[in-house]
C-alpha cells in the first residue's frame, strides 16, 4: 500500500502559503465579470432604445407618406406630421416622451419617397471608461408615396342571382362591401382636390346611363342599326342640308325622333351590326358600309324590355366622382333582378375610364370626367364583380339575347384587353362562383373569363382575380384590392 501522506501535507502548505495570492486573484476575476456583465447591460439598453427607435420612426414616416398619398396632409405639413407622430408614439419599449429627435425630413419629389433621421440620447446604467453617462443612438428610415391621381371604375352585378334567398342574402352583401370600398377609397381628402374618385356601373340586362341616355341611339324595331347618317331624311329635314350636323344638334335631332323608352344602353354597334368595343366617345364620327357618316352613339336595342327579367335596371351609372355621399346613396337602392350582360357593363367600365367620354359626362352635369392617359400623373383601376356566367348580349344575335354566353364572354375578354392596353389595371371578383345552380361547364367558363380579363400579378401577394363565397370575404376583397391598388400606384 502506497503512502500518500506527504503529498497531502505538501499541497495543504501550498495553499496556505498562497492564500494572499488567490484573494487578489479572486478580486480581479470579479471585476473583470462586473464589467463585462455592465457592458452586457449597456450593450443590450442600447439595441432596445435604438430598436424603439427604428419602430417609431419608420411608423410615423410611413404614416406620413401615406397621409402625403391619400392627400390628408400637404407636402409642407410632413414635417409637422413626421413631429406629432414621434412625440405621440415616442414613449415606446425603453425610450420617453419627448425624447425622440428629428434631426432632419426630406420629401423628395423625384423619388416620391420621405426620408428622415432622428436620434435619442440614452442614459446608461452602467457608465464605463471615458463614454459617459449618455450615449447616442440614431435612426433612418425611407417611405414611399405618391401623388398621382386614382381614378376607380367598379362593375357590381345587380343581376336576378344576386336575389336574397332564404338566408343568403347576397345583394345585401354587396350593399355592405361596395360601401365600406367607397367610404375606403374616398376617405381623409380633401372633397376640392380629390387624389381618388370613384365611379359605379350597376348592372343586369343592361346598363342605366341615366343622363347620359342622351348619348344612346334608342333603335325602333325594324329600323336600322345604326344612327342616322348625313344626308338622311331626318337630318335633311331637320338641317336641310346633307352635311353632318353638330354633335348637340344631331343629339337633339335624334333623341326628339326616336324617344327612349328607358335610360338603358346595350352594346354600340359597329357598321356590320357587331359590338363597336372601343372607347371611344359618342361624339367619333362613324361611316356607314356607303361612307355616309354618323356619330358613334351607344345602342339600346329595340330587343331589350321594358319589364321582366329583360328589363332595365333602375340603378344609374356614376361617373367618377369623389361625392361619397351620391355613390352610397345609389348603392343603397340596389334591387336584384335580370339577367347577366357583363360585356356591356365592362363597355361602361371603360367609358367611365376614358377621357374620350369627358365632354358627354361633362355636358350632362355629372362631373369632369376622366384625366387623360399618363402613367406618371394617374392610376386607372377597373373593378369588375359578378355573381355567375355573363350570359346576355344583342349585338350580332339573330337568337334567344340571355343565350349567349360565347358571345358575352368574348366581347368581355376583348373589352379586358383593350382597357389593358390603355394601362387600366383590372381586378375581378367572383361572387358564389361554386353555386350548383350553375353545371360545372358554366362555372368553369364563369371562372375562366375573370381570369382572363384580371391583369397580371407582379407577385403572389398582389393578386388580381378573387373567388369568395361569402359576404365577409366579398368585404375582404375589396378592401384588399384597395390596398393593392395603392401598391400599384406606388409601384408603376
Amino acid at each position: 500500500m502506497r503512502n500518500y501522506g506527504g503529498l497531502v501535507h505538501a499541497v495543504g502548505g501550498f495553499a496556505r502559503d498562497r492564500s494572499g495570492n488567490f484573494a487578489v486573484l479572486f478580486g480581479f476575476a470579479a471585476s473583470v465579470l462586473a464589467l463585462a456583465a455592465g457592458f452586457s447591460v449597456n450593450i443590450t439598453q442600447l439595441y432596445n432604445a435604438r430598436s424603439s427607435l427604428q419602430g417609431v420612426l419608420d411608423a410615423a414616416v410611413t404614416s406620413t407618406a401615406r397621409d402625403l398619398t391619400t392627400g390628408a396632409i400637404k407636402e409642407a405639413d410632413a414635417n409637422k406630421s413626421v413631429q406629432a407622430l414621434l412625440d405621440a408614439n415616442g414613449a415606446a419599449g425603453i425610450l420617453h416622451a419627448g425624447q425622440i429627435v428629428l434631426d432632419k425630413l426630406i420629401v423628395d419629389r423625384t423619388a416620391n419617397t420621405v426620408r428622415a433621421n432622428a436620434h435619442v440620447d440614452v442614459g446608461l446604467y452602467f457608465p464605463l471608461f471615458s463614454t459617459g453617462d449618455m450615449q447616442r443612438v440614431g435612426a433612418s428610415t425611407t417611405a414611399l408615396y405618391s401623388d398621382k391621381q386614382i381614378e376607380v371604375a367598379m362593375m357590381l352585378d345587380i343581376t336576378g342571382s344576386m336575389a336574397r334567398r332564404g338566408n343568403v342574402n347576397k345583394i345585401g352583401d354587396l350593399k355592405v362591401a361596395a360601401t365600406n370600398a367607397v367610404k375606403t377609397m374616398l376617405e381623409n381628402q380633401d372633397p376640392k382636390t380629390p387624389r381618388v374618385r370613384v365611379a359605379i356601373v350597376p348592372y343586369a340586362s343592361g346598363v342605366n346611363a341615366g343622363k347620359l341616355a342622351e348619348n344612346v341611339y334608342a333603335e325602333k324595331q325594324g329600323s336600322s342599326e345604326l344612327p342616322p347618317v348625313a344626308g338622311s331624311s331626318l337630318l335633311v329635314a331637320k338641317t336641310g342640308k346633307n352635311l353632318l350636323p353638330s354633335f348637340s344638334d344631331y343629339v337633339s335631332i335624334v333623341g326628339a325622333a326616336m324617344p327612349h323608352p328607358d335610360n338603358c344602353a346595350t352594346e354600340r354597334k359597329n357598321k356590320n351590326g357587331d359590338a363597336d368595343l372601343s372607347a371611344d366617345g359618342p361624339d367619333t364620327v362613324r361611316t356607314d358600309r356607303n361612307g355616309k357618316k354618323y356619330y358613334a352613339l351607344v345602342n339600346r336595342d329595340d330587343h331589350l324590355s321594358d319589364q321582366g327579367m329583360n328589363k332595365c335596371p333602375d340603378a344609374q351609372v356614376i361617373p367618377l366622382t369623389a361625392d361619397s355621399e351620391a355613390l352610397l346613396d345609389s348603392i343603397d337602392d340596389f334591387q336584384a333582378d335580370g339577367y347577366t350582360a357583363g360585356a356591356i357593363a365592362i363597355q361602361w367600365t371603360y367609358y367611365m375610364l376614358s377621357p374620350q367620354w369627358r365632354a358627354a359626362i361633362e355636358n350632362a352635369g355629372l362631373g369632369n370626367g376622366a384625366s387623360n392617359a399618363d402613367a406618371k400623373k394617374v392610376a386607372k383601376v377597373a373593378i369588375l364583380m359578378t355573381d355567375g356566367q355573363f350570359n346576355t348580349a344583342f349585338a350580332g344575335v339573330a337568337g334567344r339575347y340571355n343565350s349567349q354566353g360565347n358571345l358575352a364572354r368574348g366581347n368581355a375578354e376583348t373589352l379586358c384587353g383593350n382597357m389593358k392596353n390603355d394601362d387600366i389595371e383590372i381586378f375581378t371578383i367572383g361572387f358564389d362562383l361554386n353555386d350548383k345552380d350553375m353545371s360545372a361547364t358554366e362555372r368553369d367558363q364563369a371562372k375562366a373569363v375573370l381570369k382572363d380579363c384580371s391583369s397580371k400579378d407582379a407577385s403572389a401577394a398582389d393578386r388580381h382575380y378573387f373567388e369568395v363565397s361569402t359576404g365577409l370575404e366579398l368585404d375582404n376583397a375589396f378592401q384588399e384590392i384597395i390596398r393593392n391598388t395603392e401598391k400599384v400606384v406606388l409601384t408603376q
